[in-house]
Parts: structure tokens; C-alpha cells; sequence
């Protein structure tokens, strides 16, 4: 009896029939390029960019605080200007990417917050700052919308996490770089210098931008095969569904379930029989497959905010975003003033330290990444347990930083290395936290709400950042500020265990895929 084998090639899907023993091409030998690595590495450089310019003014606080005599609140009020932006331009920004596109929304971004960025050169005070920060904010909040849309873009779902490891590990390599060269200009020139040539940095980017990037579709430096493998998903694929189970049973060996097929690699004696538009590997839905309706998720057209905001799926992204990202935003704003207090580093003492726990945390934003793919290929396990169990173990990670200060007590480097280690755990969850939004949503959709979720990101930043201020006013004018990084130690240990609870035990325990059949009513509309 005929086994039936369904697979896609170049820009179709067909449905073949195959006798059992005529074996398909085993595509993981198959050339397919590594084009999409270097759209991956523009990316990665603009995120780079990004955290370089945010990161100038904590590291020029003591200067700042000196020659303004701002208050700890003042700093506060500083930090929450530029996340109340960055929240508000979250609202947006994902939808005007979605609207114009990753190649000039990511340049027009980037144009404005490196404007942003140099414009602080001429503050006069907390007012003006506040102003700027906010204008920062606003345009910073392009970025990851933009970049988690291009890696969808640009990879098979099952490369995308890694693919967003390490472009998120540039937020890291700008807060290496920041503590080298900001107190260096700052010394040596002056901190509006330092605004200066940082803002600028970004002007230079958008030059390879231009050169190098464009819709994989219409790029005329990607090979036919690496656009085949681009376009070679299916939900079922990484979703294990009843249906992808059986799929992979009847394949004769060899054969990779989800992969692409080129023209050029069908073997002799398979012929086409039947074309579709459909992305579905398996046209006839097994029984009780609750997956059926999710193997079109990344042709889906563009879903409505009023849609995004009545699914579960987002709202575990947004609950994410929320109890997570103000745990960041503490580290990378307040680090270099807890180690000035702590330990009285001045200037370009906390150069090493710094460089030290976000090095740490480059790493981890990649490894982050590249876990799932690891548990997927080599334990068998499906991307939902992959992706949850990996977010877990991460989750974990953070428990450390609540006797950060004690280990210190013994010496500056046991609280770095155990701040390192709670950094580099919020890069890994970070990095799958992203992920889960291409996991569940079409691509249409994806910058939408990475925008949505981001915004909650911003307001959980703003709870942090007030928290601070009126902790550090408190307990510094006791004269026990150290109490006031306890318990701002106690919520950044314990945030991702509850996140993790929150998404994955109450909203989205299965990590559905968004489809047609959960959309129900709800409308949606065409880009």
C-alpha cells in the first residue's frame, strides 16, 4: 500500500504520493546558506546601539547628581519619564512596524532615538532631561518590535530563539562597552561629549542597514534553498500535534517532517498530484487534533488590537513583560550606584565590574536561546515543554540575588558574580519570553504584541524605578540606603517564579497557537 508523504517545496505546498521505500532527500546535508546570520548580526548591532545609549546616564549619575544636586527621586522621576515613554511608544510602535515594514521602520526608529540620544548634550537640568529621556523612550521602543519581527521574518520558528539570543545579547555587549567608554569621555572631554558620541554611533549603522537588508522575498543575495528553509514552517511542527506525530511516523526514512523541498530535490518517480495555497503538511486533520486550525498560523493576516487584547496568549506575554522587565531595567539603571555605594567605586572603578556581570549575561542571553533547540533535537521533547521547562530552570536562577548583599559582606566580587548570575538568568528567560510571541502568534502579528507586551514592560519598570527612589530617599536619609537594595533584591528574586506561574499554570499552560478557531468572532484585517 502507497504511504502518503506531504512536504512543501519552493513557493508551493503539494501534496505528493510516495511509495514507502522511495526515500526523500535528507535535507540537513543540503546546502541552504547563512544569509539570514548576517540580517541576524544587523540586529544584534542595533540592539547594541540601543543599550549604549540608554545606559549613558547611569553611568554619569554621580557626575549628574553633582552638578545639578538632584535628589535620589530626582534620578527616579528621570528614569520613569524615560519608561513611561518607552511604555507609551510600545502602544505604537509595533503597529506602525507591522504597517510599514521592518526595513524603514527599523531605520526611522533608530534615526530619531539617536537624535534622542544627542539632544541630552544640552540639558540643563532634571526638567530638560526629563524631556529628553522621554523622547528617548519613545523612539527606543522601536526597537524590539522591529527586531522580533525581523527574526520571524528570517527564520524557521525552530532557529528563532537562538536567533533572538543572540541579537539580544547585544543589549548586554552595549552595557559592556557603556561603563568602558562613557566615564573614559566623560573624564577626558565632558559628559555632554559623551552624549554626543554615543547618540551618533547609530547614523553609522544605517548605512549597512540600507546596503544589506531587505524582505527575504524580494532579497537578490539569498539562495532559492535558504528562502525554501525560511518559509519551511508549519505550527504543527513545533506544537508536536497528534497530527505531527503521525506525519513523522509515516515518513519514509530520511525525511525531515516540516522540511522544504526544492524542485530541483524531488526524487524521480514521486509525482505532484495535487497543489494547495495552504501551508498544512497533512490536508485530512486527525481526530482530536486541537492543533488543526494552528498550521496556517504564519499566514494568517494581521489580527486586530481589539482581537490581541481579548487572547490569552497575550495576556501571558504582557503579564511576562510585567513582572519581569522592571528587574532589568533596576540592574541596568541602579548597578553602578549600588556598587558606588556599597563598595565607593568612583568613576572608572565600576568599569570592570559591569563589564563583568553583563559578559556573563551575553552569554546566557544566547545559551537562553539555544537550550529549547538543544531539549527539541536531542531529548525529543516538543518546543511547549522545551520552551516552559527552560523558562523554569531560568526562573530559578534569580533566588540568588536576595543574599547578593551578604555575600558581599565578604567581598565585592561574591555580590557581582551572584548579580552576574541573576542578569545573565533574565537574559535566558528573556530570550525564550520573545520567543513565545512567534510560538503563538502569525507573523503579521508579531510586532503588535512584542508592542503590547512591551508597554507592560515599561509600566513594570516605572513601579520599579518609583519604588526605588522613594526606598533610596528613605533609607539614605536614615543612613541605611543598603536596606533599600534589599528589598528592591527581595522582588527581583522572586519575579520570574511568579511570571513563570502566571503564564504558564493560569493563562497559557499548553502555549496555544493563535488561530482561526480561538479567534472565534473576533475580526481581523489584512495588512
Amino acid at each position: 500500500m502507497p504511504a502518503r508523504v506531504i512536504t512543501t517545496y519552493t513557493s508551493q505546498q503539494t501534496v505528493m504520493i510516495a511509495t514507502a521505500n522511495t526515500p526523500l532527500p535528507d535535507l540537513r546535508s543540503s546546502p541552504i546558506g547563512k544569509y539570514r546570520w548576517t540580517i541576524c548580526s544587523l540586529v544584534f548591532f542595533a540592539t547594541t546601539i540601543n543599550y549604549l545609549d540608554r545606559q549613558v546616564i547611569s553611568l554619569l549619575k554621580p557626575t549628574l547628581e553633582k552638578e545639578f544636586s538632584w535628589k535620589e527621586s530626582d534620578y527616579s522621576n528621570i528614569v520613569i519619564a524615560f519608561q513611561f515613554a518607552y511604555a507609551l511608544g510600545m502602544i505604537g510602535a509595533g503597529r506602525i512596524i507591522d504597517k510599514i515594514g521592518t526595513k524603514l521602520g527599523y531605520a526611522f526608529t533608530l534615526i530619531l532615538w539617536s537624535i534622542a540620544s544627542i539632544l541630552h548634550a544640552f540639558a540643563t537640568g532634571a526638567l530638560s532631561f526629563m524631556i529628553y529621556r522621554a523622547f528617548l523612550g519613545v523612539t527606543e521602543a522601536g526597537n524590539f518590535p522591529a527586531a522580533f519581527k525581523t527574526v520571524a521574518e528570517w527564520f524557521p520558528r525552530k532557529e528563532r530563539a537562538f536567533a533572538g539570543g543572540i541579537f539580544n545579547s547585544g543589549t548586554n555587549i552595549g552595557a559592556i562597552i557603556a561603563p568602558i567608554v562613557v566615564p573614559y569621555i566623560a573624564i577626558h572631554y565632558s559628559w555632554r561629549i559623551a552624549f554626543i558620541a554615543i547618540g551618533a554611533i547609530g547614523f553609522i549603522w544605517l548605512i549597512f542597514w540600507f546596503l544589506l537588508y531587505e524582505v527575504p522575498a524580494k532579497h537578490k543575495k539569498l539562495s532559492k534553498e535558504e528562502l525554501d528553509y525560511i518559509n519551511s514552517d508549519t505550527a504543527v511542527d513545533d506544537t508536536a500535534s497528534p497530527r505531527a506525530t503521525a506525519n513523522a511516523a509515516s515518513l519514509p526514512n530520511g525525511a525531515i517532517p516540516g522540511s522544504a523541498v526544492p524542485h530541483s530535490a524531488v526524487p524521480t518517480g514521486i509525482t505532484p498530484v495535487a497543489t494547495s495555497t495552504s501551508t498544512t503538511l497533512d490536508p485530512a486533520p486527525l481526530p482530536g487534533d486541537t492543533n488543526a486550525d494552528a498550521i496556517n498560523i504564519e499566514q494568517q493576516p494581521n489580527i486586530s488590537w481589539t482581537s490581541l487584547l481579548r487572547l490569552k496568549q497575550t495576556w501571558a506575554f504582557v503579564a511576562g513583560k510585567f513582572l519581569t522587565d522592571g528587574i532589568w531595567w533596576f540592574f541596568l539603571f541602579w548597578l553602578p550606584a549600588f556598587l558606588a555605594s556599597e563598595y565607593k567605586l568612583v568613576g572608572m572603578q565600576v568599569s570592570l565590574p559591569i563589564a563583568f556581570v553583563y559578559s556573563l549575561a551575553g552569554v546566557a542571553s544566547v545559551f537562553g536561546g539555544w537550550l529549547p533547540a538543544w531539549l527539541v533535537k536531542n531529548k525529543n521533547w516538543d518546543i511547549v515543554k522545551a520552551r516552559k521547562r527552560s523558562m523554569l530552570l531560568y526562573a530559578f536562577f534569580p533566588l540568588l540575588v536576595m543574599v547578593s548583599q551578604t555575600a558581599g559582606s565578604y567581598g565585592m566580587w561574591y555580590a557581582v558574580i551572584i548579580i552576574g548570575i541573576a542578569a545573565s538568568a533574565h537574559q535566558a528567560w528573556s530570550a525564550n519570553l520573545f520567543t513565545t510571541v512567534s510560538d503563538m502568534f502569525p507573523k503579521s502579528s508579531v510586532a503588535s504584541v512584542v508592542g503590547i507586551g512591551g508597554m507592560a514592560g515599561g509600566l513594570g519598570g516605572m513601579a520599579v524605578a518609583k519604588m526605588a527612589g522613594l526606598l533610596f530617599d528613605h533609607y539614605k536619609s536614615l543612613g541605611h540606603i543598603q536596606t533599600g537594595y534589599y528589598i528592591l533584591f527581595l522582588y527581583c528574586g522572586l519575579g520570574y517564579l511568579v511570571a513563570w506561574f502566571v503564564m504558564f499554570r493560569l493563562l497559557v499552560p499548553g502555549m496555544e497557537p493563535v488561530t482561526a478557531a480561538n479567534l472565534g468572532k473576533h475580526k481581523t484585517k489584512s495588512n
